[in-house]
């Protein structure tokens, strides 16, 4: 099966915890044949310094496919 994911690390700590996310999902793509087509967005502090707000249109997009 074939899975697109927004990932949205956020702040504080969620880019740790995305980013172990990531690989378990990885892994349980190895063993059970699926795939995961991830593509990160920003939320958060880190859009507010590159698009000026916390949730930018772009994010909400691509959410929504």
């Amino acid at each position: 099966m074939k899975y697109k994911i927004a990932v949205i690390s956020g702040d504080g700590i969620g880019p740790e915890i995305t980013g172990q996310a990531e690989s378990v999902l990885s892994r349980l793509g190895e063993l059970f044949g699926h795939e995961f087509a991830m593509t990160h967005v920003l939320a958060g502090g880190a859009a507010i310094d590159v698009f000026g707000e916390p949730l930018p249109d772009e994010t909400v997009e691509i959410c929504k496919e």
